[in-house]
């Protein structure tokens, strides 16, 4: 008997090597973390524009600061007037629920943009503890601790 006739999690063997760094290169190529990109907006030169994909309700609720908006239903109209084609654009939406960044990164290809998705979205930025925008200003949570290095700037891995 092999270990992958007994565990679940091995019922489906791992990939060769070579494969593993193809899929997680890939991984790495198309999405960033909620880390990161605080990180880089914190740097002052992120390299990148940071696109809210949501609707002006989503927007208004409370938004990333230094984001852009631009709702995914919007992009094919209006990118060509807000974006740079030379400047990388990292998107997001709701949260890992939500295929949004996902759908707004795909019409932002479609277009010839560089893009990338921001994963967790702005559930996982506000838990976190990273500030958000509101109308009544910036304002910031402590972060999850379930979620989150506490005491901490990063999880270092």
């Amino acid at each position: 008997m092999t270990i992958t006739d007994t565990s679940a999690a091995l019922s489906t063997p791992p990939a060769a090597p070579a494969e593993a760094v193809a899929f997680f290169t890939a991984r790495l190529t198309f999405q960033a973390d909620v880390s990161d990109v605080h990180a880089s907006l914190g740097s002052g030169r992120p390299g990148f524009v940071l696109l809210d994909s949501r609707g002006a309700a989503g927007w208004q609720q409370g938004h990333i600061p230094g984001a852009l908006h631009l709702p995914t239903a919007d992009i094919a109209a209006r990118a060509a007037d807000l974006l740079d084609p030379a400047v990388p654009v990292i998107t997001y939406c709701w949260g890992p629920g939500c295929d949004g960044a996902t759908r707004s990164a795909l019409a932002l290809a479609l277009l010839g943009y560089r893009v990338k998705e921001m994963i967790g979205g702005i559930e996982y930025w506000i838990r976190e503890g990273f500030p958000l925008e509101t109308a009544a200003g910036v304002q910031q949570r402590p972060a999850d601790p379930l979620t989150a290095p506490i005491g901490s700037i990063t999880c270092a891995c």
